[in-house]
């Protein structure tokens, strides 16, 4: 395996400006300061941050993971579902590209859903949620983009959305996964269809399922968050930890891997 897969120079991120749009799903004054924590952690851990500045507003513009799946110096761009996703996607494109020296690859065919949330990238593999935010199609269009990897299609369980909120990478091989009827019925289609082996972290709440792995350190929600998954964290995993609060973020996304794109700068 390429170890390097989970090495990142740096982290693209939404710049947070004075407008705010109000929401009843999350309180804003504590969304803010927990992206700004998230921000802070992110250059702890060596990685370079790139803000993109949008007319959209937060939180929606700091939620970038459905909008492009990026590895091994390509960036995938999903085709835009609003006129929001459109200007934040023009934004990273340039940045990705002229900036990160990245190829930009753009996905045309009308057939195809795809959402960044449905698409885990093991570091050997790709495994894409068929869900309603992605279809087949939007497999294919992966499978394209990355040929040197397998790319598996995997079908949610019913009434899942996205497929990492119940499954991301929790370290070189190690699969965070649910511990939730649904994620296991997954995790079952998973080890069914992988072309590699792969050890599993279990966890009692599904809001820890989604955590970052980056630069050799496991970034997780707060014990407050998740009191019992905390303790399988504490117990399971023998290298660097870093927790943070996550739960009003959570709330417009799938989670840690929500909020930034990682890059290796080729």
């Amino acid at each position: 395996m390429d170890f390097k897969m989970h090495e990142y120079t740096h982290a693209v991120v939404g710049k947070v400006v004075p407008a705010l749009r109000f929401t009843d799903r999350a309180d804003l004054n504590d969304a803010r300061r927990q992206y700004d924590y998230y921000l802070r952690l992110l250059k702890e851990l060596n990685l370079e941050l790139i803000e993109i500045e949008t007319d959209a507003f937060f939180p929606e513009n700091i939620v970038l993971e459905d909008l492009a799946i990026v590895c091994h110096g390509i960036v995938l761009i999903p085709r835009p579902i609003s006129s929001t996703e459109e200007i934040i996607m023009a934004a990273l494109k340039e940045v990705l590209q002229k900036d990160l020296g990245h190829d930009i690859i753009e996905v045309t065919d009308p057939e195809a859903k795809l959402a960044g949330s449905d698409v885990l990238f093991t570091g050997r593999e790709f495994f894409v949620g068929i869900s309603e935010t992605s279809n087949e199609a939007g497999a294919c269009a992966v499978a394209e983009a990355f040929p040197e990897f397998p790319c598996t299609p995997i079908k949610v369980a019913k009434g899942v959305r996205h497929l990492k909120r119940y499954f991301s990478m929790a370290g070189p091989d190690i699969l965070c996964v649910a511990s939730s009827k649904e994620a296991q019925e997954m995790l079952k289609r998973i080890e069914r269809e992988a072309t590699f082996t792969y050890q599993t972290l279990t966890v009692p709440e599904n809001g820890a399922a989604n955590c970052l792995y980056v630069n050799g350190t496991l970034i997780h929600r707060a014990i407050e968050e998740i009191p019992e998954s905390f303790k399988v964290f504490c117990e399971r995993i023998d290298f660097a930890r870093r927790s943070i609060c996550f739960s009003e973020l959570a709330k417009v996304s799938t989670g840690l891997t929500a909020c930034c794109l990682l890059v290796r700068k080729p």
